[in-house]
């Protein structure tokens, strides 16, 4: 591949990249978690949440991949397999099947961590000046927030 010259030092794309990774895993990790979770709920919320988890899911494919290529572009190899989504993700996997509240209690809680995880990559990229690597991520973490508040209002005070 040839050389990249987009205006970011190699040193500061590798920099940007790492905190890519770990928002790429933790929002993998979330996205299994949701996933599960739209399999397995039960209880008098069934529906709402089956059809809520599914449309969370599905936004967070499409982000994997956007966060990725990003990683990409800037010349890193992206991560993409468990092992390595286990070792870089903030997000703890769930044992078990928990209740509907307490899978609604994680999930807010998986989307509050990377909504953290976002603003650590965003002070790197706008340090470097990496617009492009600033507006995913603020896009993303725009996602995340609303989703936490969302899933937030189901949760009893």
């Amino acid at each position: 591949m040839s050389k990249i010259d987009i205006g970011i030092s190699e040193g500061d794309r590798n920099e940007i990249a790492e905190g890519l990774k770990k928002l790429l895993a933790d929002s993998y990790t979330l996205y299994l978690q949701t996933h599960n979770f739209h399999w397995n709920v039960t209880g008098s919320q069934f529906r709402e949440l089956h059809l809520m988890f599914e449309e969370h899911y599905t936004e967070l494919a499409e982000a994997v991949d956007d966060i990725a290529e990003r990683i990409r572009t800037l010349g890193v190899a992206a991560p993409g397999t468990y092992k390595a989504f286990v070792e870089l993700s903030s997000i703890e996997e769930v044992d078990g099947v928990p209740e509907a509240s307490e899978m609604v209690r994680l999930l807010t809680h998986g989307h509050e961590q990377v909504v953290k995880t976002s603003r650590l990559v965003l002070k790197t990229a706008q340090q470097a000046d990496d617009e492009s690597t600033a507006a995913l991520v603020s896009d993303r973490m725009r996602v995340h927030e609303k989703t936490a508040w969302m899933l937030r209002a189901l949760l009893p005070n």
